[in-house]
Parts: structure tokens; sequence; C-alpha cells
């Protein structure tokens, strides 16, 4: 059974922290109402951040910053969010990761949540849910509920690889 997720998370113009921290209240109050739900534990990386040797599973919530380009056909120059990406990259980090979550603005496009698919793609896991800005009610409960799903998922896994 999970008792706690984790989550790694960067944050720059304070919406991807301030849906986090609606998610980890959220999860409060769904473990008041039923011990089996799971908490959430946040971890705020930045530029500043030292980076560890992650020992246990955890998702990414990274956002959408770009820098020229369209992010298709003519290059794309990520903006801001490098640290996570190292940080997931240092050592073995990247084996703990269950999945990512993406976060932008939906006037981009095609590059709406465009880092977290290139994210996925880089670690081999897979994105499992996106939302826009600072997202909603809704999207709160739905990205709890598919990250319990997932997290599920990867114990199965990590219990098959074993035997």
């Amino acid at each position: 059974m999970i008792k706690t997720i984790r989550i790694l998370y960067i944050s720059i113009a304070g919406n991807t922290r301030n849906f986090v921290e609606n998610l980890e209240d959220y999860a409060e109050d769904q473990h008041q109402k039923n011990s089996d739900q799971p908490l959430i534990e946040l971890t705020e990386i930045s530029d500043q951040s030292d980076f560890a040797d992650e020992k246990s599973p955890y998702f990414v919530f990274v956002p959408t910053y770009l820098d020229g380009g369209n992010g298709i056909d003519n290059g794309v120059k990520e903006l801001m969010t490098n640290t996570m990406g190292e940080y997931v990259a240092y050592d073995h980090n990247a084996d703990y990761c269950m999945g990512i979550v993406g976060s932008g603005n939906r006037n981009f496009n095609i590059q709406f949540c465009l880092t977290a698919r290139r994210y996925a793609e880089r670690f081999d896991v897979p994105e499992i849910a996106e939302y826009e800005l600072r997202g909603t009610d809704r999207d709160v409960s739905r990205v709890y509920q598919t990250m319990i799903k997932r997290a599920r998922e990867y114990e199965d896994e990590q219990a098959t690889a074993k035997k």
C-alpha cells in the first residue's frame, strides 16, 4: 500500500508550486477521510538545490518555458527548467522516476507541456498528466488519482522485476 507520494518539482512563476501545494492539501483532505489514501511529500528543485542520490520513487512536475524555436521543426531552447533535468539525470535518480506531470499554457498550441513530453522521452518514463497554468480543482483531483494509479503500476513493475 502506498502511504506517501513524493513529488519533485520546479517552479519559475509560482504556478507549479501553487498546483503541487493544492495537491498536497487535497491529499491531506483525502487521507483524513480515508487513511488508505496517500499523502504528498514535496521537494522543490531550484538552481540552489544540492543534488542528492534519490533512493525512493517520485514524480516530476515540470512547467514549459521555451526561448526560441517552435519546439517542433526549427529547434527548441529550454529556459529555466534545465536544473530539474540535470537533477533527474544525476547518478541513478532517473531510475526512481515514476512519471512526469507537465504544465503550460494552451495558447502555445503544440508547445503546450512540451517540456514534460521531452523529459518523458529523455528518461523513458510516462508523461502521466498535464494541466494548464495553475490548474483547477478538477485537475488536482484528476492528477492525484492518476498518480495513485501509476504508483501502483510502478510497484507491480518493481515486484515483477525482482522475480
